[in-house]
C-alpha cells in the first residue's frame, strides 16, 4: 500500500515541479519508498470556472500538460467556483483547458463544487475524473457519507475538522476508505464559522466581481500562512501519523494546500512529505542551487 499526495500548484508551481520531478523520478533514493505523488491540482490566474484560491498560475497550459504527460503525473483542474450560471459554461480559456487535457499518459481529473458544471463536463469532455472539493465544506460525518456514496466522485475531500474522528473514519467500508482524500495541514482555524463565505468571495473574484477582500476571523490571520502554525492545528496531518495511524486504517490518498503560497513554502511540504530526512538538505541543495529557478 503507499500514500498518494495530491500536490498543489499545477499553473502556479510549474518552474518548481520542473526541477523537482525529475529529480523524484532519477532519485529515488532520496524519497519515502511508501508514497508517490498522486496528482498536482491547479487553475491558472483568470479562471471563470476556478475557486478555492483566487488562482495567479500565469504558466503555458501546453507545457504544464507536457510536462505532466512525461511524467505521468494526473493534472487536476481546480473548478470549484459554486456560483456558476449557465452563460459561463461556454466560456473560452475554460473549454480550452479542458479539451487540451482531457487526454494524458495518466487520466486527468477536475475538482469540482458545483453539479451544474460537472455536467457539462462529462457530457462534453467525458474522459475526466471528478473530485468534490472541499469547499463545500462537510463538516458533519453524514454529510461526508453522502458524498463518499455518490458514483460520480471518485474522490472526496472533506472538511479538514473530520480528520480526527478516527473511530468512525476506520468504519468506513473500504470502497469509501478509496475514495477519501484528507486535506492535510490547513492552517485555517479549527473554529472558523466563515470558511464557506470565504470560498464564496474567492468565486465571486474568478468571475470578475468587484467585490471587497474577505476579512479572515481568524485570531492569526494577519501572520499569514506558516507551516509552523498549521502544524499545530488540531486537523493536522503530518508525514508520520499518515504512515502510522492513516495507512494502516486502510486510507493513501492525502491533499496538500498551498497554490496562494510561494514556491519555496510548497517545496517545504515536498521535503516535509515525501523526502527522507536523511536526503532533505541534499534535495535543497539540487533545487535550491538550480539556475533557472527563483524560489523567491
Amino acid at each position: 500500500m503507499k500514500a498518494y499526495f495530491h500536490l498543489p500548484g499545477l499553473f502556479e508551481f510549474y518552474d518548481l515541479y520542473s526541477v523537482f520531478l525529475p529529480l523524484f523520478r532519477e532519485h529515488g533514493e532520496y524519497f519515502f519508498d511508501w508514497c508517490d505523488i498522486g496528482s498536482i491540482y491547479g487553475a491558472p490566474a483568470d479562471c471563470l470556472w476556478g475557486g478555492g484560491r483566487v488562482g495567479f498560475g500565469d504558466a503555458d497550459p501546453e507545457k504544464v500538460y507536457d510536462l505532466m504527460n512525461e511524467y505521468g503525473i494526473s493534472a487536476r483542474l481546480t473548478f470549484s467556483n459554486f456560483l456558476l450560471e449557465e452563460n459561463h459554461l461556454s466560456d473560452r480559456k475554460c473549454n480550452m483547458l479542458c479539451s487540451l487535457f482531457e487526454h494524458g499518459s495518466a487520466r486527468n481529473g477536475v475538482i469540482i463544487y458545483s453539479d451544474f458544471l460537472m455536467d457539462y463536463i462529462k457530457k462534453n469532455y467525458p474522459d475526466y475524473y471528478f473530485v468534490s472539493s472541499t469547499t463545500k465544506v462537510l463538516r458533519k460525518f453524514g454529510q461526508f457519507k453522502e458524498e463518499l456514496s455518490r458514483s460520480e466522485f471518485e474522490y472526496v475531500v472533506p472538511d479538514f475538522r473530520l480528520n480526527r474522528e478516527l473511530e468512525e473514519m476506520d468504519d468506513l467500508p473500504q470502497d469509501h476508505k478509496d475514495k477519501t482524500e484528507f486535506l492535510c495541514n490547513e492552517c485555517c482555524s479549527f473554529d472558523c464559522s466563515a470558511r464557506k463565505e470565504c470560498y464564496e468571495n474567492v468565486s465571486r473574484k474568478s468571475l470578475g466581481e468587484a467585490c471587497e477582500d474577505h476579512r479572515c476571523v481568524s485570531p492569526n490571520a494577519s501572520r499569514g500562512y506558516r507551516f509552523s502554525d498549521a502544524m499545530e492545528n488540531p486537523g493536522y496531518i503530518g508525514q508520520g501519523e499518515i504512515r502510522d495511524i492513516y495507512m494502516p486504517m486502510g486510507f493513501s490518498n492525502f491533499k496538500i494546500e498551498g497554490r496562494s503560497l510561494g514556491s519555496a513554502v510548497v517545496f517545504e511540504f515536498l521535503l516535509h512529505y515525501l523526502t527522507k530526512p536523511e536526503y532533505r538538505l541534499k534535495v535543497r541543495e539540487e533545487v535550491y542551487l538550480d539556475s533557472s529557478l527563483d524560489l523567491f
